[in-house]
């Protein structure tokens, strides 16, 4: 457990190690003056590690800290640290030596800010005019425009990093979807997601042994491709070994879905044609944010994690819920109003690793402990496909026979383009799973590893279930008392649109289709 993908991973496990560590000592503090005392224990000097200064180093510690001990502004989850972003070229868009200096000036015909003027035979971008649009490089018969983008900018592929006047990166979360793959990409660590160790670890301090109330950990599938050399079962007893009351698989959240929602597509498929799942917020987040007159074909279903917490509660009245995950898209997910007091807080898996090692503990010491029974196919909800696989077995064991078709979106750029061909009537499915992680969860922005081999140690885990029907995996828990749906909001405001509006949109949504086949991106 000392190998770290990226010296951006180690920092963000230095601040929540030490601030864990504190917390157990009980040391920690919040206010300046700790989260100064925090950097300088991080960065003692005198020589800078990353950065140019150990004062600037100290800066970016700090900041990371203060993300970690105090709430942010609206609550956000994916936030930018100024003090870290300033490394990163700035002109996106710049003239290289292919240039020839040719009679078309295509480049500058098209350029809508004419931000480019022709000197000494050789194009020329004026920075402080342009607007990136790229027509430039587009039109250029050389090739000779070069584009060097953010890699944040690069990694979102809804758009929803741009640049504040200061040319720094900004967070437009009228867009974002909380996946963190700008969090993942970027190379200085200048966008982070707001932590919770200290929420999570001051629940369980005052629960005192959990006798004022008791402290779940609900644990995500993509636990088997995270901790390497270690068994999933002493994950589980170290997890206990951290004072949770208990340690829950999930997956058997996942045969609760996969159950719900291919009884909900056998009762809807009719009437909507098609579907999505809904277990990945992100994806969700994405059709509500960009095809919100769709969200009728979103599956009313629960997420996993929801759905294990509201099963947990319903046996327990005293339970509080902590999910962990690779996760930041659920960070956001239990806030929503339709499912928020299922889980309290959600926890990443770098989180808890960093927790683990404030603890001292050598997870390959403990024994083994299970976190239930689920299927096989609760477990497969960890990567690509596998919801689709579990809906389609639970139809297979009740012998419906109903045609089910899936597609499954790889990434945030297959569901975008699947959600194109469905508003354009050209989707040839009718079921699509919705994945903004390519390789699924196991590929979470908050892994500790980032591994294609994370999928088929996911595929390991499953072979050793015990059952590979799902209804056997929800044995121990009474469904009639767990609500497996959820409303959003965004279906009634669909039903309030004018016909005016409604035709409005039904013409964009042509002119789309159009430009989509020109550019190819359709047949």
């Amino acid at each position: 457990m000392n190998n770290f993908e990226s010296n951006v991973q180690y920092i963000k496990y230095l601040v929540n190690k030490e601030v864990a560590s504190r917390f157990f000592q009980g040391t920690l503090e919040k206010g300046f003056f700790s989260e100064k005392e925090i950097a300088e224990s991080i960065i003692p000097g005198p020589k800078a590690s990353f950065r140019c200064c150990i004062y600037k180093e100290r800066r970016i510690i700090e900041d990371r800290v203060h993300l970690v001990l105090e709430p942010t502004k609206d609550n956000v989850v994916i936030n930018v640290l100024d003090s870290a972003c300033d490394e990163c070229p700035i002109d996106r868009f710049v003239v290289s030596d292919s240039c020839r200096g040719c009679l078309g000036h295509k480049c500058q015909e098209n350029c809508p800010r004419h931000a480019i003027s022709i000197v000494n035979h050789r194009a020329y971008i004026n920075q402080e005019l342009c607007i990136e649009c790229g027509r430039c490089k587009q039109v250029c018969p050389f090739g000779a425009i070069s584009e060097v983008m953010r890699p944040c900018m690069r990694a979102c592929s809804v758009g929803a990093v741009k640049m504040d006047e200061n040319r720094k990166a900004m967070i437009d979360h009228e867009k974002c979807i909380s996946c963190g793959a700008c969090v993942h990409q970027c190379p200085f660590g200048a966008i982070v997601d707001k932590s919770y160790v200290l929420d999570v670890l001051t629940l369980l301090r005052d629960s005192w042994n959990n006798t004022s109330y008791h402290v779940y950990a609900v644990v995500a599938p993509a636990v088997a491709s995270q901790f390497s050399g270690v068994k999933v079962g002493q994950v589980f007893s170290g997890i206990k070994e951290l004072g949770f009351y208990d340690v829950v698989e999930a997956a058997i959240g996942g045969d609760m879905v996969a159950l719900a929602e291919t009884e909900e597509f056998v009762k809807t498929i009719g009437e909507k044609k098609w579907k999505t799942t809904s277990c990945c917020p992100a994806f969700v987040d994405y059709v509500r944010k960009n095809h919100p007159e769709y969200m009728d074909h979103v599956s009313t279903t629960v997420s996993p994690m929801i759905a294990m917490a509201r099963a947990i509660r319903a046996k327990d009245r005293k339970a509080r819920i902590i999910f962990i995950g690779p996760c930041t898209a659920k960070k956001v997910e239990i806030k929503q109003e339709d499912v928020k007091g299922a889980v309290d807080y959600v926890l990443t898996f770098e989180e808890l690793r960093a927790i683990f090692d404030a603890r001292n503990m050598d997870l390959t010491e403990l024994s083994e402990v299970s976190a239930g029974e689920p299927s096989s196919y609760g477990r497969i909800f960890a990567r690509t496909g596998g919801v689709a696989e579990s809906v389609r077995r639970v139809a297979k064991l009740e012998g419906i026979e109903t045609e089910i078709n899936p597609i499954r979106c790889n990434g945030i750029e297959e569901c975008i383009k699947t959600m194109k061909l469905a508003s354009f009537g050209r989707l040839e499915e009718n079921l699509i799973e919705g994945m903004a992680c390519k390789s699924g969860c196991t590929n979470g922005a908050a892994s500790i590893f980032h591994d294609v081999r994370g999928i088929e140690r996911v595929n390991s885990f499953s072979r050793e279930a015990l059952t590979d029907d799902p209804n056997e995996g929800i044995r121990g828990y009474d469904m009639s008392g767990v609500n497996m749906e959820r409303e959003f909001g965004e279906i009634k405001k669909q039903e309030g649109v004018t016909s005016g509006e409604k035709a409005k949109k039904k013409r964009a949504t042509a002119k789309a289709k159009k430009e989509a086949i020109a550019e190819g991106e359709i047949k």
